[in-house]
This record gives C-alpha cells, sequence and structure tokens, in this order.
C-alpha cells in the first residue's frame, strides 16, 4: 500500500497555526512512508471563500517547506462528480428523496427538544412514496443511514470510539440546491484521490462517524483516521490572537524562521524523548502517529523563541544577510550596497548568538548600516531643545560612531 495523505483547508481565512501544524503532520507521514501529500481546497462554501484566503494557504504552505504532491485539488470544480456519486446511492436504495421544507423540519426540531429526544431528522420520507411529494418542492437527497447497531472509529490518536447508530441520522448528501454537503464531499474525493490515511484536527472527530457510514453504503474501502488534539494558549485556555492563534504570514513577519517553526510545531503534541531540536531530515526518519499525544498542546511563545534562536546561531551568515537586509531596506530606504552587506556580513557572527527574531537581529544590524550621522531618536533629542546643542550631540556622535564603526572592521 502506497501512504496518501491530504492537508483540506476551507479557504475562508488565513492559514492559521492549528493548520500549519496539520500539514506538517502529514507532510512528514506521508515522506516517512515514501507516501504521497496532496493539498485540497474546500471551497464549496462560496459564499465564504475567497481568492486571497487561497494564495495566503498556498504561500504559507511554500514558506514552511512543505511541498506538496500533484496539482493543488479545487473541491468545488468536482460538485457534478459528488452529484454523480448521490445518484448512484439513489439508485441503488441507499439514499432517498426528502421533500421536508425548512419550516416541516424546524417544528420536527421543536417536537424533539420538547420530548427532550435527539433533534436529527426523523425518517419523514425515508420510506414514504415519493408520488405522496408537494408539487413544486425540489428534494434534497439523504443517505439511508442504518439505525440498528453501532459505528465504531479506531483511531491511531483517540483510539476505539463506538456511537451508537440511533445517534446519527439520516444526512443530507446532496441538498435540494444539487449542491453536495461537505461530509460527503470528503468522501467522495478521498476515495478519488486513494487516500488511505485521514490526519487531521479532532474537532471534525464527529464527522467520521458519518462519513463512516457513507463509505460503507458505497462499498468503498475505509480510510485510517487520527485526529489531533487542539493547540491550547500558554494558560492552557482557548488559543487566541494573544496566545498565537495568528496567520503563518504573521510568524514570518514577526521574525521566525521556517525551519524553526516546523520544529516547534513538530512539538506540539509529538514527542521523541526528551528531544527538543529536531532537524527537518530527523523529523521525516522518525515521525509517525503513535508519538501523537492525547492532550491538548500549549503554544507558548518563549518556547518558540527559543527554538527560533537556535536555528538563527545555526543558520548560514549569507543567508542572514539577505533576510536582514529585506528588513532594513524599507526602513532606510535604499537598497544596501555590496559594501553595506559586506559589514553585515563581518559581524554577522557576533550579531546572531544575541537575537532570537529576524527582528531582533535587524535591529542590532541597522547601526553596520545606517547614513551617518546617526541622529538621536525621537526621545532622545527632546533632551536637547537647543540646536546648537543638538548638532553638538550630533557631530560628536559622528565622531565616536565612526572611529567605533572602523574599529569593528579593522
Amino acid at each position: 500500500m502506497t501512504v496518501a495523505v491530504r492537508f483540506a483547508p476551507s479557504p475562508t481565512g488565513f492559514l492559521h497555526i492549528g493548520g500549519a501544524r496539520t500539514a506538517l503532520f502529514n507532510w512528514l507521514f506521508a515522506r516517512h512512508h515514501g507516501g504521497r501529500f496532496h493539498l485540497r481546497i474546500e471551497d464549496t462554501d462560496r459564499a465564504r471563500s475567497t481568492e486571497p484566503a487561497v494564495t495566503a494557504i498556498v504561500d504559507g504552505l511554500k514558506w514552511l517547506g512543505l511541498d506538496w504532491d500533484g496539482e493543488v485539488v479545487f473541491q468545488f470544480a468536482r460538485a457534478p462528480y459528488h452529484a454523480e456519486i448521490a445518484q448512484h446511492l439513489l439508485a441503488t436504495g441507499r439514499a432517498y428523496r426528502c421533500y421536508s421544507s425548512p419550516e416541516e423540519l424546524e417544528a420536527m426540531r421543536e417536537r424533539a427538544r420538547a420530548e427532550k429526544r435527539s433533534i436529527g431528522y426523523d425518517g419523514t420520507w425515508r420510506d414514504r412514496d415519493p408520488a405522496e411529494a408537494p408539487p413544486g418542492v425540489a428534494p434534497a437527497i439523504r443517505l439511508r443511514a442504518p439505525r440498528e447497531g453501532a459505528t465504531t472509529i479506531r483511531d491511531h490518536v483517540l483510539g476505539e470510539v463506538t456511537v451508537g447508530n440511533e445517534e446519527l441520522d439520516d444526512l443530507i448528501i446532496l441538498r435540494s440546491d444539487g449542491t453536495p454537503t461537505y461530509n460527503f464531499s470528503v468522501v467522495v474525493d478521498d476515495h478519488a484521490m486513494d487516500i488511505t490515511h485521514v490526519i487531521r484536527g479532532n474537532e471534525h472527530f464527529r464527522n467520521a462517524f458519518r462519513q463512516v457510514q457513507i463509505y460503507r453504503a458505497l462499498d468503498w474501502p475505509i480510510p485510517e483516521f487520527a485526529h489531533i488534539p487542539l493547540i491550547h494558549g500558554a494558560d492552557g485556555g482557548k488559543m487566541s490572537k494573544r496566545h498565537g492563534a495568528l496567520g503563518v504570514e504573521a510568524y514570518r513577519d514577526m521574525g521566525y524562521l521556517p525551519e524553526a517553526l516546523r520544529n516547534y510545531l513538530l512539538r506540539l503534541g509529538w514527542s521523541h524523548g526528551d528531544d527538543e531540536i529536531i532537524s527537518t531530515d530527523d523529523a521525516i526518519k522518525w515521525f509517525d502517529l503513535d508519538a501523537i499525544g492525547r492532550a491538548p498542546a500549549q503554544f507558548d511563545f518563549a518556547k518558540l523563541d527559543s527554538v527560533n534562536a537556535h536555528y538563527i546561531r545555526e543558520a548560514n551568515d549569507a543567508r542572514l544577510v539577505d533576510l536582514v537586509a529585506a528588513r532594513l531596506e524599507p526602513e532606510l530606504d535604499h537598497t544596501l550596497s555590496a559594501n553595506d552587506r559586506e559589514r553585515l556580513a563581518r559581524a554577522m557572527p557576533a550579531l546572531k548568538p544575541r537575537a532570537k527574531t529576524l527582528v531582533e537581529l535587524a535591529e542590532k544590524a541597522r547601526f553596520y548600516v545606517a547614513p551617518r550621522p546617526i541622529r538621536p531618536a525621537a526621545d532622545a533629542a527632546k533632551l536637547f531643545p537647543d540646536k546648537k546643542v543638538g548638532d553638538f550631540v550630533v557631530a560628536v556622535l559622528k565622531i565616536v560612531t565612526t572611529i567605533r564603526f572602523h574599529g569593528m572592521l579593522s
């Protein structure tokens, strides 16, 4: 069996840190087993899916170094095929047309709440003659799910979990407007892409039971599942922006190296003994699903800073010069000269051990390439309201900095 996995984000926003970790785990699993890693954009929510979000996801994965196999798959483009499979289920009696109106469905839910029953669909049209359908009503298509017995998921992370089939109602697979629903599209696409392992966040765990029922109705092989626990903040609370719930591009802008972020995300919920610094080559060699923990991981900026500082110290000086120059040039409003870059290269061995991020590194390196004389910062300038005194201080600074600057390079 050739291992095949997929990362399947919805393009409704940036590539957030939890999605980046899911993509990383899928990528490592595929590379560890010599398999395939696919990228599928689940853009069936046309109202919320945007091109900028697709671009942010693709750019974020590229920056992280997570390359995928084959072309990007866009789920919405496959909607006709999803509908074809739904019609097949209908023809084989494993699905049926449902003519219940939204008002009838809401009344059904209200009765269930009043009687303290499950608010799932009650099967009104499951065995009813379609000839009784009200005129002019476009039906949805529902899966004829088993009503007795149970559905069991054997998950690589969460273990074996069983849900009684009475808790799972007849899922809509094709809406009355002919569009497929999320759970149905996922199953059809995973099967078409020969996905062998579904590795995703555990917020999707409940969906797995419905998806298994769809696989069985279609007589398709069921992939193996691994549902990854959520990431929490350092205080154990739900992730927010202050905890680090940001887009991957924000971490790039804050001065983190992609290999450092990969290393840190790897350690959020996966372990290899006491190892903290794990190279990408070692991660590919060691990664497997049995080392993913069940408990939520805690995101900690201090630990990320520590990991990033390590990778900055280990980074090639020429690469750091390029990265620092890219940050300084917009601020200085000019392109650094060859001499400027040479000065940065000579200073880099002394600068990089003192920086946790590229932002800090650029701040420390600015002195070497800033135009002379270096004028006092705005706060310091307030101490010299007399222009002549200020000019005198600037002149002295010019002499001192020039002497120190040339002395450092000698």
